[in-house]
């Protein structure tokens, strides 16, 4: 065979080699996706100008970003976009005149906010917002750029009594919140005699940390709690509480409530309760006698539940039982006054101090014959009594009116 006839058979086997290696490229290559109005993309800035920025999105033209679709940047920051640096932005319109995308920063930076929010409320994970105002249902706040509602009710650190004081006015409705009804009249279209300082002013750029209750985009509607999120970290911090927490120690503590039947003391974000029979070995009648909102004090722990995560406190364990140092106040012979409590057919029962009572039999109660205690004495009566025997470790006190009468005479 002549060997122009081998190069040639050579050439086209090496063409046959390229295309198909060409051919396998461009099946591995995907296809450029259409972009949609609505498409959050990262791009590269290629060059910046007084006209806007010019940004490859992987298109098949660059995207143009005018100066009014990134009004969210400062001076500086528009400055400082050097080509080669990445941005995101958001597909205003697919395709212009000039070929390429419409951009915008400005709306990126909002969409994002939305589906981090989404996203928040599907992990249920907390994020933070700054009080920007307040209207008459509760704060505006925003959120990863995004213009949310905290609802009055769902407000922990901005006083409800602020809303009261306020008044209704009228002021920026934040997106997504329900217009007032038709029947309502808001405060700012009727005549003030006299303007008033809103005492929730001061609140405004506040940080809060927030938890979404709803988010519907479609609507602008973005609804956070702060009461759920400031719940949610406490349950957390109790939790770790109740693990480090040993039944016996003593705790200082904050009280922070207080209900009828006892008071509620911060432990460093959890609370416990002090039961009012906890409160002190003397009888109460309500736990203001004993403590009040505010103090700091130091409890004996009692009990600690892990599985209903309840802390149980006490302030009287911290004090000495009367009962082990009744022989330091009485002696056998001692005359003191008591106060009876309860009438039973053998006998009366007084109390001699707070939460120590004895008994005063009925042969102790007069030298005549009765029947029944209430013949002498009644309930609440306030008589003197001779202590006519004292056993600490039965928690028995024995008390005689008769020969108190006796001594008298």
């Amino acid at each position: 065979m002549p060997d122009t006839d081998i190069e040639q058979d050579a050439e086209i086997e090496q063409d046959a080699e390229s295309e198909q290696g060409m051919g396998e490229l461009l099946d591995s290559m995907e296809p450029i996706r259409r972009l949609r109005r609505g498409d959050v993309l990262e791009g590269v800035v290629m060059r910046a100008d007084a006209d806007g920025l010019f940004v490859n999105i992987g298109h098949k033209a660059e995207g143009i970003v005018p100066p009014g679709e990134m009004r969210t940047l400062n001076a500086e920051e528009r400055k400082g976009i050097e080509v080669g640096d990445e941005v995101l932005t958001f597909v205003v319109r697919p395709d212009t005149p000039e070929g390429g995308p419409l951009l915008s920063i400005d709306r990126a930076v909002g969409e994002t906010g939305w589906r981090t929010l989404q996203k928040a409320l599907e992990a249920m994970s907390g994020l933070e917002g700054t009080i920007l105002g307040f209207n008459r249902g509760g704060a505006i706040v925003e959120v990863e750029g995004v213009h949310g509602f905290v609802p009055m009710s769902q407000l922990v650190s901005v006083p409800r009594d602020n809303f009261q004081e306020a008044g209704p006015r009228r002021e920026e409705r934040a997106e997504g919140e329900e217009p007032a009804g038709a029947g309502e009249v808001e405060e700012a279209e009727k005549p003030e005699e006299e303007p008033r300082e809103d005492p929730r002013a001061d609140q405004i750029g506040k940080v809060l940390k927030l938890k979404v209750l709803e988010v519907n985009r479609g609507r602008n509607r973005a609804i956070l709690s702060e009461r759920r999120a400031v719940q949610e970290q406490r349950d957390e911090q109790k939790a770790r509480l109740i693990q480090e927490l040993t039944e016996g120690e003593v705790r200082k503590g904050r009280v922070t409530g207080i209900s009828s039947f006892g008071a509620f003391v911060d432990l460093g974000g959890a609370d416990g309760l002090v039961h009012i029979s906890e409160l002190s070995w003397n009888q109460v009648g309500s736990p203001q006698e004993v403590v009040s909102v505010g103090e700091e004090l130091e409890v004996y722990v009692l009990r600690v539940d892990s599985e209903n995560k309840k802390i149980a406190l006490s302030l009287k364990r911290l004090q000495p039982e009367p009962w082990e140092t009744i022989h330091e106040k009485h002696s056998v012979g001692d005359v003191v006054d008591a106060t009876v409590t309860k009438l039973t057919n053998f006998g009366a029962f007084a109390r001699v101090e707070s939460s120590v009572e004895g008994l005063i039999h009925i042969s102790e109660l007069t030298d005549r014959m009765i029947n029944h205690p209430r013949e002498v004495v009644g309930e609440g009566d306030v008589v003197r009594l001779k202590i006519i025997r004292i056993e600490p470790d039965r928690r028995r006190l024995g008390l005689s009116l008769k020969q108190t009468v006796e001594d008298l005479e």
